[in-house]
Formats: structure tokens, C-alpha cells, sequence
């Protein structure tokens, strides 16, 4: 019988964010929500005797991201962004601007991460990959889609995060695109060989084959922040489901490429819900 040829896994260059999870108040409720919403499957992998919990969930055996045990602060998802070295990405960081909020450390066997945030204060974290390359669930309905900065200020962010991870910011009609030079090169030597030829259409952007996310301002009274954004199939049916559930729906937006809807889930973190909806004709 034929051996079943292995699906490559999918990596992440340095400067990409590549991971996320949401610190909860009730890790067993936000499994709940969450299992009910995208058909996530779960399994803890804290070590015995840890503080927390650290709970990955996955979509059809491939990780999706993490739901994390966190009795104080605010319920929110983060966003990690690949390093090759947590310490010496850190220290880089401290020297252009950024503060340290937690200290490198390990993530059981799956990575180094650490907690920093931008000179506006929106944070964000870094994964040095082990056994845990990255989220292996995106871009279907039920992943990750991608990660948006929020800021308060654009032209401080760019220069921050320009110095901070090399990116650069492509300013176009409907927003601001994030790029990490190189990503499509890595993209069509690992898992997507044919990532230009589909995005050659006249309506796709030039160089996004190397975007890595979005830059638009924060909401009058918003503070800064990465937030999340996940693909679904269906934007009215995951709003319905999401009320069901418990969750909160904050606003829906439509737009030429998209339906989307804001959720709060039952313990308080907020991400958004997309439906990739392409002009047609």
C-alpha cells in the first residue's frame, strides 16, 4: 500500500507573527465557546505542578492557538511574532523603544516567548520556536486569518516597527498593509509553491505575497493593541452561533473583500470574525 506522503508544516521566518492564544478567566467555559464556535478540539499541556493552564486547541488535528488560565488582568487575545533568539530579539527591542513586560522564558518544549509593548503601549509577544513552529490552522474557516495593529499613532508605529523587525508599510486606497520582505519567498519554497501565480490578479496588491498583517488607527477612546481576526465560512451564522454561545456581537462591517463581525466572547476577549467575500465579474 502507498505510504501516506507527510504534509509539511508550516514555518515562520523570523519577524512574521506566528502564534496566538487568549489569557481567560475560566479556561473550561472559554473551551466551551470556542469548541462550539470554530469546532476546536483541545488538549492541556501545562506541566503537573504549573500555576496555570495552557490548554492548544486544534481544527482537524493542526493547531490553531492557545487559550491560557489568567486570574487577574484583562481577557484578550495576543499575537506572537517569530524570533530566532527571545533574548536577543528582546534586547533589541528594549534599544528602540519597546518595554519589557515579561521576561524570556520557556513555554514548556514548544518555545521561548516573551511580553513586550510598542511606545504607544499596545503588546505584543515574541516566540522563539522549539517543537512549536507556529499556528498550523489559517486561512480556513475556523484559523487564524491574520493579526491587525491598532495605534494611536501611525507614523510612530511605522518607525517603531521598521526598526523593530524590518517591516515595511504599504499605503493603500482601503488601508495600510504590513510586509516582512522575504515571506513570499519562504511561503513558495515550503508550503505554498504557487502563492504568486494565484495572487497575480489585477485587484491583488503589489507585494502581497509578503503581508504579514495591517496598520490602521485605534477607535476614539480604544487603547492600542494587536487584535485578532479569525476566517469563518459563514459571517451571519458564526454572529447567530457566537449569541448562542454567550458571546457579545460589538458591530458587522462589509466591504468589497470581506464580511466581518466583532465579537466579545463570555469571558471578555474581543477578535473579530471574518467571511472572505472576493468581487466577482
Amino acid at each position: 500500500m502507498e505510504q501516506q506522503r507527510e504534509v509539511a508544516r508550516r514555518t515562520y521566518p523570523s519577524g512574521v507573527p506566528c502564534w496566538v492564544d487568549t489569557q481567560q478567566p475560566d479556561v473550561d467555559a472559554a473551551m466551551d465557546f470556542y469548541g462550539g464556535l470554530f469546532g476546536w478540539q483541545f488538549e492541556d499541556t501545562a506541566p503537573s505542578g504549573a500555576a496555570g493552564r495552557y490548554v492548544i486547541a486544534t481544527l482537524d488535528g493542526q493547531e490553531a492557538g492557545a487559550i491560557a488560565g489568567h486570574a487577574t488582568g484583562v481577557p484578550a487575545w495576543n499575537t506572537y511574532i517569530s524570533v530566532e533568539d527571545a533574548d536577543a530579539a528582546a534586547r533589541h527591542l528594549l534599544s528602540v523603544g519597546a518595554t519589557l513586560k515579561s521576561a524570556p522564558a520557556d513555554s514548556g518544549s514548544g518555545a521561548v516567548h516573551a511580553v513586550l509593548a510598542d511606545p504607544q503601549g499596545a503588546e505584543f509577544r515574541i516566540w522563539q520556536a522549539r517543537e512549536r513552529p507556529g499556528a498550523q490552522a489559517v486561512n480556513l474557516p475556523g484559523g487564524w486569518n491574520f493579526s491587525d495593529l491598532l495605534t494611536t499613532n501611525i507614523d510612530a508605529a511605522v518607525a517603531f516597527y521598521t526598526k523593530a523587525f524590518g517591516w515595511q508599510f504599504d499605503n493603500l486606497d482601503f488601508g495600510t498593509m504590513i510586509r516582512r520582505p522575504g515571506y513570499g519567498d519562504h511561503l513558495e519554497a515550503t508550503i505554498d509553491p504557487n502563492i504568486r501565480a494565484r495572487q497575480s490578479g489585477d485587484a491583488v496588491p503589489r507585494g502581497f505575497e509578503d503581508a504579514v498583517g495591517w496598520l490602521a488607527s485605534a477607535a476614539p477612546g480604544h487603547r492600542p493593541q494587536w487584535h485578532v481576526t479569525f476566517t469563518v465560512a459563514d459571517r451571519d451564522r458564526t454572529a447567530k452561533d457566537a449569541e448562542r454561545l454567550g458571546a457579545r456581537i460589538l458591530g458587522q462591517d462589509d466591504t468589497e473583500w470581506t464580511r466581518t463581525v466583532l465579537i466579545r466572547d463570555p469571558g471578555g476577549a474581543v477578535f473579530t470574525a471574518s467571511q472572505f467575500t472576493p468581487p466577482t465579474g
